[in-house]
């Protein structure tokens, strides 16, 4: 493992670490500094050309928008970030709508975190596709109790997005469904 692999490691879980125990909800969604981006086959170099991008900084407003959505808890504008095909393991988004009115149901000052290390965009027939491979997790307070917690983590996911009736929207991620929950995983899986 290379030192910037390392550190790059390090720097996330951090983050990660320090929003599960914040009582305060904080979003944050970015790309990470060593990101890798490949736009068609062509590999974009560098952070600042990466960040500046028009196809990353769209990708970027679509979670800050699904973000701002889940920090208000309301679950119309975050349903506008799912796809029409989304298929997360045979759920679909009328699934997502109940997954989420239970998420706003039981939690408060929910907050999420996506720190993408590597865009790829690519077109499939006449769509614009991408996979981003993130890192994050939502993390929210427990209404009963007021327990901060992480409902749900991930770590080095592929998230599958389409650019659908002008705007990024979330298709599924990569990976087969988990054989058991992670000790940090409650009975709700959002599913962003």
């Amino acid at each position: 493992m290379t030192r910037k692999s390392v550190r790059r490691m390090v720097l996330t879980v951090s983050a990660v670490f320090w929003l599960t125990l914040s009582p305060e909800s904080h979003a944050v969604v970015e790309i990470l500094p060593e990101v890798s981006l490949t736009v068609d086959g062509r590999a974009i170099q560098g952070h600042a050309a990466a960040a500046s991008h028009p196809t990353v900084r769209e990708i970027l407003a679509a979670f800050s928008r699904a973000e701002a959505a889940v920090q208000k808890q309301d679950l119309e504008p975050l349903l506008q970030f799912y796809a029409k095909a989304y298929n997360y393991h045979g759920l679909k988004p009328a699934d997502v709508r109940r997954i989420w009115g239970e998420v706003f149901a039981h939690y408060r000052n929910l907050s999420s975190t996506h720190l993408f290390s590597e865009v790829k965009v690519f077109r499939s027939g006449s769509q614009l596709h991408a996979e981003i491979t993130c890192t994050g997790g939502l993390y929210g307070t427990e209404t009963q109790g007021g327990t901060r917690i992480t409902l749900d983590s991930w770590f080095r996911e592929v998230h599958y997005l389409v650019h659908e009736d002008g705007a990024w929207r979330f298709l599924g991620n990569a990976g087969a469904a988990p054989s058991a929950a992670p000790f940090t995983s409650s009975p709700h899986h959002p599913l962003f």
